[in-house]
C-alpha cells in the first residue's frame, strides 16, 4: 500500500492518524510519509523511495540508523533478556559510564522519556525545597508535562496560560514563563517571586522550537539568582546531551546544574530517558526518600545495550570533534548557496544541529525574534526537497541533525537536491 492510503487507514484508528503531532505533516499540503526501514544516513519508504535523512528519530541516531556496533550489542541482548521487572548489572554498566565521565552527576535514575525525566526531576526540586514555582522560558519544550505545557500569559511578567486543553489552571498557574535572552525581566521576577521559586528549568541550547543559541552571559545569570534565592538549577538536555559534547551543555558552558534531564542518545534509538544530578538530590526519590517515582520498563535491557555501545561508540571515535566539523562546513556550504541564489534563507548551526529560516538582520534567540514566513518559507523548501530523495524534519520549527552516516558523498548528494530545489524558489 501506499503512503497516502496507510495514512487513511492511520486516521481510523489514531487521533489524527499518528501517535505523536509532528508526524502529521500539518500545514505541509500532503499526507506523510510511511516509513518501512532504515540505515546509515537513510530511510525507505514503503514504495521503495530511499531518503537522505536528517531528522534522525528527532535526534536519537548521532551515529546514524542502525550503526553495526549499536545493531550487535542489541542483537546480542535479545539472546539473553527483553525485560525483567527486577535488578539488573546493565543499567549499572551504563549509569557508572555516565557519572564516570560527568563530574556535575552523582546518581541517576533511569526513566522511559525526557518527558519523565522532566516530570520526575520537577517533582525532586519541589521537595527539596518545599516551594510551588517552576520558572520555565518562553520557546523551550519539555515534554508533555501538565505543568510545562504553557506559555507566557497576558498582564504581569512570570503569568502562564496553558497551551493545551485539560490542563487546569491551577497547575498552569504554578508554572511561571520568562523570555529567553532578557536579564532584566529574569531579574524583576526573581526580585518578586524569588524565594517561592522553587527551580529554573531550561534548555541550555533550546532546539525544540527552531535553534535559539542562548549568550553564556544569560545562562550563567540565570545560575547567579538561582544561588542568590535558594532555587535549583535544571539543565534539560535530552536534545543537547551526549550531543554537543560528551557533557553535553554543561560541559560546554563549565556550569553545574543541580539536576540534569537526558534522554534520546543515551538510549541508543530505544526509549530511554534518565534525570541526575547531586546525591543530595537525587536521595529523595523512592526507595531512598519520599519522593515516590517508578516504571515497569525503566532501565530495559535494549536501551542500556544500546546506549552504552552508542557512548562508547562515541567516545572511542571522537564522534563529536568530526561530526561538529563536518556540520559547521556543511552549514557555510548551505548559507553561500542560499546567497548565491538570493533566496534570503540562513543557516544557524551549533555542534551536529541546524535550523534553515528565514534571513535575519541579527541571531535569533527567543521566539520574539522569528521572522515572518517562516512556516511558507519551509514548506517550499521542505517539499522540493523530500520530492527529490531529502528528508527534513516535518516542520519549519523543527531543527536538523547530522549523524556520523552522513559522510561527504551524501552531503554533496544533498547539496545538489538544494540546488534544485532553489531554482524554483
Amino acid at each position: 500500500m501506499t503512503s497516502a492510503e496507510l495514512f487513511e487507514r492511520a486516521k481510523k484508528v489514531a487521533p489524527g492518524g499518528v501517535h505523536s503531532p509532528v508526524r502529521s505533516f500539518k500545514g505541509l499540503d500532503r499526507p506523510p510519509i510511511f516509513f518501512k526501514a532504515a540505515e546509515g544516513a537513510y530511510l525507505e519508504s514503503v514504495e521503495g523511495q530511499r531518503y537522505i535523512d536528517f531528522c534522525q528519530s528527532f535526534g536519537p541516531n548521532l551515529l546514524g540508523h542502525r550503526d553495526p556496533d549499536v545493531s550487535a550489542a542489541i542483537s546480542e541482548m535479545q539472546s539473553k533478556a527483553w525485560s525483567f521487572g527486577a535488578c539488573e548489572p546493565y543499567s549499572l554498566e551504563l549509569a557508572e559510564w555516565m557519572i564516570q565521565r560527568l563530574p556535575f552527576i552523582e546518581k541517576l535514575r533511569f526513566v522511559n522519556s525526557g518527558t519523565e525525566a522532566v516530570m520526575s526531576a520537577l517533582r525532586v526540586v519541589r521537595a527539596a525545597t518545599g516551594r510551588r514555582y517552576i520558572l520555565k522560558f518562553e520557546g523551550c519544550y519539555h515534554g508533555h508535562v501538565d505543568s510545562m505545557l504553557v506559555k507566557a500569559g497576558s498582564g504581569l511578567a512570570g503569568v502562564a496560560a496553558s497551551t493545551s486543553a485539560g490542563v487546569s489552571e491551577q497547575v498552569a498557574a504554578e508554572t511561571l514563563v520568562a523570555p529567553l535572552d532578557r536579564e532584566d525581566l529574569l531579574e524583576e521576577l526573581f526580585a518578586e517571586k524569588g524565594d517561592q521559586i522553587a527551580a529554573v528549568v531550561i534548555e541550555p541550547l533550546p532546539a525544540n522550537f527552531g535553534l535559539l543559541i542562548q549568550r553564556k552571559e544569560f545562562l550563567q545569570k540565570i545560575q547567579t539568582l538561582c544561588e542568590k534565592h535558594g532555587a535549583k538549577l535544571i539543565f534539560d538536555e535530552v536534545i543537547s546531551g551526549f550531543r554537543v559534547a560528551m557533557g553535553g551543555m554543561a560541559q560546554v558552558l563549565d556550569m553545574n546544574p543541580d539536576l540534569v534531564c537526558y534522554g534520546k542518545i543515551i538510549g541508543g534509538g530505544f526509549p530511554v530517558g534518565c534525570y541526575a544530578g547531586r546525591a543530595e538530590l537525587m536521595d529523595l526519590v523512592a526507595p531512598s526518600g519520599p519522593v515516590y517515582q517508578a516504571g515497569t520498563l525503566s532501565a530495559s535491557p535494549f536501551g542500556m545495550a544500546a546506549g552504552l555501545a552508542t557512548l562508547k561508540k562515541i567516545e572511542s571515535h571522537s564522534v563529536h570533534e568530526t561530526l561538529n566539523q563536518r556540520t559547521e562546513a556543511f552549514a557555510k556550504q548551505l548559507r553561500t548557496l542560499f546567497e548565491a541564489k538570493g533566496v534570503g534563507l540562513d543557516v544557524a548551526q551549533f555542534a551536529s544541529l541546524f535550523w534553515i529560516h528565514p534571513k535575519t538582520d541579527k541571531p535569533l534567540r527567543s521566539t520574539a525574534d522569528f521572522p515572518a514566513g517562516l512556516g511558507e518559507a519551509f514548506k517550499t523548501l521542505f517539499n522540493g526537497c523530500v520530492d527529490r530523495g531529502v528528508y527534513l524534519a516535518p516542520n519549519g520549527y523543527e531543527v536538523s541533525f547530522m549523524s556520523l552516516a552522513h559522510d561527504q558523498a551524501v552531503l554533496d548528494k544533498t547539496l545538489e537536491v538544494f540546488d534544485q530545489v532553489l531554482k524554483g524558489v
